[in-house]
C-alpha cells in the first residue's frame, strides 16, 4: 500500500444514545466561538457536532449502556424520529480537553496522507489544527495490510509500513483524545482490490470471522469506533456474523465495555434504500450517495432529506457528496458551488461528512487522493498568491459555519422544516425550543437568479443575514424580506430571526 492510499476519517458521535428533551426554560446564552484555527487545513472530511453545556443535554452516541438496548436489530427497527445531540466545545483551545467519547455531529474523513508527512506521525502533528476546526472525530484508514484481492493475505491487526506502525497510531490516538477528538478506524477488508465487498461469497465468511478478532484487538488499543464499507452485502450474506460484528463494536469488549460507533459506507443512493439499510444493518451512521442521486435537482434532494428525516433519528443521518471512492466536493459539485454545498452540509439535520481539503476547495486533478495544499510563509508569485487567497477565503467561510454549528442549538439538533423546494432552489428552517431560528436558502442554478417567496405562521416578515456565499451582495446583518428573498446564480445564505411566543 502506498501512502496515497491511506485514508483517515474523523467522526463525532453523540455523548449518549437518548435524545435531549426540550427544556421548559430558555437555554443559557451560547458561549463565544473558539479562536480561529491554524491556517493549515488537513486532508479530512469534516462534519460538525454540538456539545451542550447543560448536563441533561450531553448525549454521547457511543457512551452509556442504554444504546445497546436501543440499537436496531439486524431485522431492522427504525430509529426514533428527530433525534438530537449536543457536544461541548470549549471557548478556548486548552492544552487538554476531557475526552467524553465520540460525538455525533462531527465527521472528518482524512484521506490521501501524502499531504501529511510521515503518514500517522504527520497526522498527529495536525491534531491541534483539526481541533480548532471543531473536528471531533477522525476516521483513519484503511491502514492495515491488505494485498489486493488476496483474502488469505489480509492482516487486520498489522499496520502497513507505508502508513506507520502501532506505536505511532497509539501516540496519535492519545494526542487526539487530549483534544477531545475521537478516532474511528476504517477496517474495510479489500480496500486496494477490485473484488468485493469483502471478496467472493466463498471467502466472506472467513474474512468476517477474522475481522471479529481484529475488532477486539483494535477496540482494546483505544479506538472509538469502526467504519466498514459494503455493509449491506455482508449483513445479507452472513447475517449471524454481522450480528456478532455489531455486538463487538456497539457493546464494547471485556477490557473496554463502553459502547463504540459503527459506521457503514454504501454505494446505495436512493432514500428508500438508505432508509431500509439503516434499519436492517443496525449501523449507527450510514454514509451514502443519497445527496448525489438526483444530480443538481434540488427538489429530489429535498425529498431525500425529508424521507430520511421522517424515518430516522438525526443521530443516524449522515450527509456527504464525496468520499474515498468519489473524490472531492469542488470537483463533484463544481468550484463555483463549493461554498453553497458547504453551507448545505453544515445546516442539514444530522452529521455532515467532508473529505480532507473540502474546506479549502481542493480538487481531484486526475486522482482521488490529491496532495493536500498547506499554507506556508514562502514567497509566491501573483497567480499562486491569488490561489492561496482563495483557499484561505474558502477555509474562513467553512470555519464560520463550523463555529456557528458548534454553538447554535437550532443548527445542532433543531427540528427541520422544509419551506420551499424546486428543481433549482431550496429553503428550510432549523428550530430548537426558544433558541434563535435559522433559515437556509439556496439557488443551485448557475445562470439564473431565484426569488423565494417564504411565508408561513412560523416565519416573520424579515430575517437577518448571518453568512452568505456572496458577502458583497448579501452582507452579514442585512435585513431581508422573506416574502421576496432574492438569490443570485449559485448563491446561498443563512439567515436568523428570534423566537417569539
Amino acid at each position: 500500500m502506498t501512502a496515497a492510499e491511506t485514508d483517515v476519517e474523523l467522526q463525532d458521535a453523540p455523548a449518549q444514545d437518548a435524545e435531549p428533551q426540550q427544556p421548559a426554560e430558555p437555554p443559557p446564552p451560547a458561549s463565544p466561538p473558539a479562536p480561529a484555527p491554524d491556517a493549515d487545513a488537513t486532508e479530512a472530511d469534516v462534519s460538525e457536532a454540538d456539545l451542550d453545556q447543560e448536563e441533561q443535554e450531553k448525549l454521547p452516541m457511543t457512551g452509556g449502556a442504554e444504546r445497546a438496548a436501543e440499537a436496531p436489530s439486524a431485522a431492522g427497527d427504525e430509529g426514533e424520529k428527530n433525534g438530537s445531540v449536543k457536544l461541548k466545545i470549549p471557548d478556548e483551545e486548552p492544552e487538554e480537553v476531557k475526552f467524553t467519547g465520540l460525538n455525533k455531529e462531527e465527521l472528518l474523513r482524512v484521506a490521501g496522507t501524502p499531504g501529511l508527512s510521515n503518514a500517522l506521525s504527520g497526522l498527529e502533528q495536525k491534531v491541534a489544527a483539526l481541533s480548532q476546526l471543531k473536528v471531533r472525530g477522525l476516521v483513519v484508514g484503511p491502514i492495515h495490510v491488505a494485498p489486493p484481492d488476496d483474502a488469505m493475505g489480509l492482516r487486520f491487526e498489522e499496520i502497513s509500513a507505508d502508513a506507520g506502525n502501532l506505536e505511532q497510531f497509539k501516540s496519535f490516538i492519545r494526542a487526539a483524545h487530549k483534544k477531545g477528538i475521537s478516532v474511528v478506524l476504517d477496517l474495510t477488508p479489500n480496500y486496494q482490490g477490485t473484488s468485493g465487498p469483502w471478496f467472493a461469497s466463498v471467502s466472506v465468511t472467513n474474512v468476517a470471522e477474522r475481522l471479529k478478532s481484529a475488532l477486539v484487538f483494535w477496540l482494546n488499543e483505544g479506538i472509538d469506533g469502526v467504519q466498514l464499507s459494503g455493509v449491506e452485502r455482508v449483513a445479507a450474506v452472513v447475517p449471524s456474523l454481522w450480528t456478532d460484528i455489531r455486538a463487538i463494536v456497539q457493546n464494547g469488549t471485556e477490557e473496554h465495555p463502553e459502547n463504540r460507533l459503527l459506521v457503514g459506507v454504501t454505494d446505495v443512493s436512493s432514500a428508500d434504500d438508505v432508509s431500509s439499510l439503516l434499519s436492517s444493518t443496525g449501523v449507527d451512521l450510514l454514509v451514502s450517495r443519497v445527496l448525489s442521486s438526483g444530480g443538481p435537482d434540488a427538489a429530489e434532494r429535498a425529498r431525500s432529506v425529508e424521507r430520511l428525516y421522517s424515518d430516522h433519528s438525526q443521530l443516524k443521518l449522515a450527509w456527504s457528496f464525496g468520499g474515498r471512492a468519489d473524490g472531492h466536493l469542488a470537483s463533484l459539485g463544481g468550484a463555483a458551488l463549493l461554498r453553497l454545498h458547504q453551507l448545505l452540509l453544515l445546516t442539514l439535520p444530522g452529521t455532515p461528512v467532508f473529505n480532507y481539503g473540502d474546506e479549502i476547495g481542493l480538487t481531484d486533478e486526475g486522482t482521488k487522493f490529491p496532495r493536500m495544499l498547506w499554507d506556508s510563509d514562502e514567497e509566491l508569485n501573483g497567480t499562486l498568491q491569488e490561489e492561496r487567497a482563495e483557499r484561505l477565503s474558502c477555509r474562513s467561510f467553512f470555519q464560520t459555519l463550523s463555529e456557528l454549528r458548534g454553538k447554535e442549538r437550532s443548527l445542532l439538533f433543531g427540528d427541520f422544516e422544509l419551506l420551499q423546494n424546486s428543481s433549482s432552489s431550496l429553503a428550510y428552517l432549523r428550530v430548537w425550543d426558544q433558541s434563535e431560528r435559522y433559515l437556509a436558502a439556496f439557488n443551485f442554478a448557475a445562470d439564473e437568479s431565484a426569488a423565494l417567496q417564504l411565508r408561513g405562521a412560523s416565519l416573520p416578515q424579515r430575517a437577518a443575514v448571518v453568512v452568505s456565499t456572496n458577502s458583497s451582495a448579501l452582507p452579514a446583518d442585512r435585513s431581508l424580506d422573506l416574502s421576496e428573498l432574492r438569490l443570485g446564480p449559485g448563491q446561498a445564505a443563512l439567515l436568523k430571526f428570534p423566537y417569539k411566543a
